[in-house]
C-alpha cells in the first residue's frame, strides 16, 4: 500500500468517525453517563460491604443487562407518552 493510499484511508476513516459521532453525539454521552454511574455506584456498594471480587466483578457485568433495561424502558415510556 503507499503512503497516498495509507493517507486516503486514514481520512476516509476520520471523516466517518466523525458523521458518526455528530449524528450520534447525545447517545454517546448518555451512554458514558450511565456506565460511570454504574461503575461507580458499584465500586461504592463493594467498598462499604466488602464483597466477594467475583460477586463485585459479577455485578459490574450485570450492567450490560441494567443498561439495556434501562433505555428499553425509557423509549417504551416515550412512546406512550
Amino acid at each position: 500500500m503507499t503512503a497516498s493510499r495509507v493517507g486516503t484511508v486514514a481520512a476516509t476513516v476520520r471523516e466517518n468517525v466523525r458523521n458518526h459521532v455528530r449524528e450520534h453525539r447525545s447517545g454517546m454521552v448518555a451512554d458514558l453517563m450511565f456506565a460511570v454511574v454504574w461503575v461507580a455506584a458499584v465500586s461504592m456498594l463493594f467498598d462499604v460491604l466488602q464483597g466477594p471480587r467475583w460477586a463485585y466483578h459479577l455485578t459490574l457485568a450485570c450492567g450490560v443487562l441494567a443498561y439495556f433495561g434501562f433505555f428499553a424502558s425509557l423509549e417504551l415510556a416515550k412512546e406512550t407518552a
